[in-house]
């Protein structure tokens, strides 16, 4: 699938120093077909992208959907870098789908961008096409039911609203606080052409953790378009920080919760005053088991306010941050376990986006507050649960390990997703006993992470992925297993249908 060329184009356009800067493979841009005049003239009523990726985005917009992944791959084989076609994905969703009335549903298709680009990262050299092309594939169908339903575009800031580069920062802030839609997108266009990248970062941080509302979406559009941002180039920014605004003040169906004391907004209230009284060394501790089960145990008995106490609690007496999140991922991790689906899931790629920040943040309340937050969260989403059905009464107590019946270290991994299709506990329990006998990690999460690649059918596939295979080397050594064990609830099982794009993918860039 890959020239030996198409593959340094990819690993240069993604490497770190040029992700950074969003100057790889600049010498490509010439290469590309020609744009007529009529094809570079924009609808007035549409926001305007950077014009170096206007054409491109174009291409994604109005080329049907049974032959975008073609025409995609022809401007590849045209010279078109893999930096350009990520950037040309995020900012095509940001401009034609709405993140009303909830971050999450259709706004998947701009949420998993940055999930398909860490697994394009992750995976093998010949298969790190195939999640891009699919999240090409899942955009195009969400913009049609777009249109279809809503018609919603991104339209152009209302520049006369726009503040100067003195004020954006204070009007974005104040605009947030007092959930003011309209002022804060003009603040932040403002803010966008003024401030520096990391400053703007900082305070999306604080405002994409402070609310429940979407099941931890909010959390998870903020680390994601942040790290698809730095991978895209700044440049970019403008329009994805207005769609990442607007998301963030989506308080659908309910008063404006800056007048009001409302349910997703209590954590926030509690832990903003909590935060304070949290020891100033408080980064510098020591690793408890003893102190992630107790924890534990209030996250899976106790309320959100609860949760965030004893994480307090903890800090003060000296136990090390990682403690509190290996409570935070394991105990997640068990809530999928109990009640597999939609609500466990986002449990853990909430945290993984709230952990991401936490470890990004140069703002040291900023991090207590996110660490508080996710404490207070994982017992929410305990209560969603519980508002869709009954949870089981398994904990990882009853997780035992259990050795698998093959004999080589492949063999093993084969019965073991073989089994996650039909029976995912006793999938979770051979893991366990797998990497209890010393089995590699890694070549079990490379094997999920393929299977990911050939049976992914859902943007969950690659958002829960993504985070969970990530987050494995976030977690201590003494509960890095188990989490891994969890995992399983909600990967791909090799027994699982094929994606029907992967042959049409390998097809068209061949």
């Amino acid at each position: 699938m890959f020239s030996p060329s198409s593959r340094r184009r990819f690993l240069q356009t993604v490497g770190v120093g040029t992700a950074a800067l969003g100057l790889a493979d600049l010498p490509f841009v010439n290469r590309l077909p020609r744009v007529s005049a009529d094809e570079a003239r924009l609808n007035p009523q549409l926001v305007r992208l950077d014009d170096s990726i206007e054409p491109l985005v174009r291409l994604l917009e109005e080329t049907p959907r049974d032959r975008l992944l073609e025409a995609v791959a022809e401007r590849i084989h045209a010279g078109t870098s893999y930096q350009e076609v990520l950037a040309a994905l995020m900012l095509a969703g940001v401009r034609n789908v709405q993140p009303r009335p909830s971050v999450g549903f259709k706004f998947h298709s701009v949420l998993v961008v940055n999930s398909a680009h860490l697994a394009s990262l992750a995976g093998p050299d010949e298969e790190r096409w195939l999640p891009i092309f699919w999240a090409l594939d899942y955009f195009k169908n969400t913009q049609l039911e777009e249109e279809r339903k809503t018609g919603w575009k991104l339209r152009p800031v209302d520049e006369n609203r726009v503040p100067s580069a003195t004020k954006a920062r204070q009007a974005f802030v104040d605009a947030m606080q007092r959930w003011d839609v309209e002022a804060a997108d003009a603040a932040v266009a403002g803010l966008a052409r003024s401030a520096g990248s990391h400053e703007v970062v900082e305070l999306f941080y604080r405002f994409g953790g402070r609310d429940y509302r979407s099941i931890g979406h909010k959390a998870i559009y903020v680390a994601n378009s942040w790290r698809t941002l730095q991978c895209i180039g700044w440049q970019h920014a403008e329009p994805v920080l207005r769609s990442l605004a607007y998301a963030l003040l989506n308080h659908e169906g309910e008063p404006n919760p800056a007048d009001n004391d409302l349910s997703p907004d209590q954590p926030w209230r509690h832990n903003q005053e909590l935060a304070k009284t949290i020891r100033p060394d408080w980064l510098e501790g020591k690793s408890d088991e003893a102190a992630t089960r107790d924890l534990l145990t209030t996250l899976r008995t106790g309320s959100p306010s609860d949760a965030a106490d004893q994480a307090a609690e903890l800090l003060n007496r000296g136990i090390a941050p990682d403690s509190v999140w290996d409570a935070v991922f394991v105990g997640s991790g068990e809530l999928l376990m109990r009640q597999p689906g939609i609500i466990g899931l986002h449990t853990l790629t909430t945290a993984n986006a709230m952990r991401y920040a936490f470890g990004a943040s140069a703002d040291d309340e900023t991090r207590r507050l996110l660490l508080l937050q996710n404490c207070a969260f994982v017992p929410k989403f305990r209560e969603s649960a519980q508002s869709r059905g009954r949870i089981s009464d398994t904990t990882i107590n009853d997780l035992e390990p259990r050795t698998p019946d093959g004999k080589s270290a492949a063999e093993k991994l084969d019965e073991i997703f073989a089994e996650a299709s039909g029976d995912r506990r006793q999938a979770a329990a051979k893991i366990r006993g797998y990497l209890a006998e010393g089995g590699d990690p890694h070549a079990l999460i490379d094997t999920a992470r393929r299977l990911v690649f050939r049976k992914g059918n859902d943007a969950h596939d690659y958002k829960f992925s993504s985070a969970v295979l990530e987050d494995y080397a976030h977690v201590s050594s003494p509960y890095r297993d188990l989490f891994l064990a969890l995992s399983v609830f909600n990967l791909p099982g090799s027994r699982d249908r094929d994606n029907q794009l992967v042959e049409r993918t390998r097809a068209a860039l061949a």
